[in-house]
């Protein structure tokens, strides 16, 4: 069953975060052409209330966890997804485009509670780092490709191209991430309680990671909505081009991530989440002070080293701090966490990019960094 799991999840997850900066990858193209997006404001609008989206969903998939079997609520989830990308091909404004988009980011919701939380339950102790690197490297993986295949289809195509290609995609291989635990139950025979206290009692358990959680969601958000323009607008690479250069970033964070079983027992866990925050937040500064597009690139290429190693070592403490009964109210709120300071940054972002340029979202980032890493450098704990 844990071979079944987490090759399930690792694949789900793949394609839950390939469909997610599918995306975002049109809104270059789109702001271009003046069609539906016509400021970095409605980019802020949409990233945010998707971002708020998925929050309340994933703490509905919560309530569902323990009622109904993961592979059920996998299935659902991709065929949801699939069924969404195609819709947003028939919007032609932008509040039609709005509205399938948050239809979209529900459809999303599942794996990052529930698919992070089975793969911890499955792979206690010293198996547990191994497993994180792995799920979380797949989930870049997936990244990596529809970074480069989105540019390019986009780009030689229309905007339409590449969301038709991967809800296909999505379809085909979900299916099979499907059929792999089929015939696996996860269904346990002890009931948990997820009343207030139970999720006050989580809260207590993960308060000190929170921020950790906070910061990376943060990244991820800006980073997957307004790279791609800032590559595309402000140094004038194609968007083909520029899906290759995100698609280096992701891939260096799939090879890290890969690799933070190894460099985890070899560093330890706490001195390498403080080394990541660290080097992530100067690597944001360089970034988003950069006047050349070599600096730029180099710049975001150690900012991934960095951050991609955060995410797995810090949902490594939650899940050997957490009880199992309550690991998928724990992982939910992790990623509610990151969801709501992605949310608020992007919008932030969007704001600032209209004002001052879109580099200002990257220095807001490294501002952020330099908070979090503040804290858990002087944190005892």
């Amino acid at each position: 069953m844990q071979k079944r799991i987490l090759f399930s999840a690792s694949l789900f997850h793949a394609l839950n975060d390939a469909s997610t900066v599918t995306i975002p990858m049109i809104f270059p193209l789109l702001y271009s052409q003046q069609f539906i997006i016509t400021s970095y404001f409605h980019i802020g609008i949409l990233s945010n209330l998707g971002l708020l989206t998925t929050f309340i969903f994933q703490i509905l998939i919560v309530l569902l966890s323990h009622r109904v079997e993961y592979k059920y609520l996998l299935l659902i989830s991709i065929g949801g997804i699939s069924l969404s990308l195609l819709l947003l091909t028939k919007s032609s404004i932008f509040v039609s485009f709005l509205l399938l988009y948050l239809l979209f980011r529900a459809f999303t919701s599942f794996y990052h509670s529930l698919g992070v939380a089975w793969v911890s339950k499955t792979h206690p102790d010293q198996g547990l780092d191994f497993a994180m690197g792995i799920q979380s490297g797949s989930g870049n993986l997936g990244v990596f490709i529809a970074f480069v295949s989105s540019g390019y289809l986009a780009q030689t195509f229309n905007w339409k191209t590449p969301l038709q290609i991967w809800a296909a995609v999505i379809l085909f291989l979900g299916t099979i991430s499907f059929i792999s635990v089929r015939k696996t139950s996860t269904r346990s025979e002890e009931r948990f309680s997820h009343d207030l206290s139970s999720w006050i009692d989580t809260i207590k358990t993960v308060k000190t990671y929170l921020l950790g959680f906070a910061f990376g969601g943060a990244c991820w958000a800006a980073t997957v909505f307004y790279a791609p323009p800032l590559f595309n607008h402000k140094f004038s690479v194609p968007l083909g081009k520029t899906g290759v250069v995100l698609a280096f970033w992701i891939g260096i964070g799939s090879v890290m991530t890969y690799l933070f079983g190894y460099l985890s027992r070899r560093v330890g866990r706490k001195k390498l989440a403080r080394l990541s925050l660290i080097g992530s937040t100067l690597f944001l500064f360089l970034l988003g002070a950069a006047n050349k597009l070599a600096l730029a690139q180099i710049s975001l290429f150690l900012f991934g080293t960095f951050l991609f190693l955060i995410y797995p070592a810090f949902q490594s403490f939650v899940g050997n701090e957490v009880p199992e009964k309550n690991q998928a109210q724990a992982f939910s709120l992790v990623a509610n966490i990151q969801m709501l300071t992605g949310a608020v940054v992007v919008l932030a972002a969007g704001f600032l990019s209209d004002k001052f340029g879109i580099s200002s979202s990257f220095i807001l980032l490294g501002g952020l960094g330099v908070l979090t890493s503040v804290y858990y450098l002087f944190l005892q704990k």
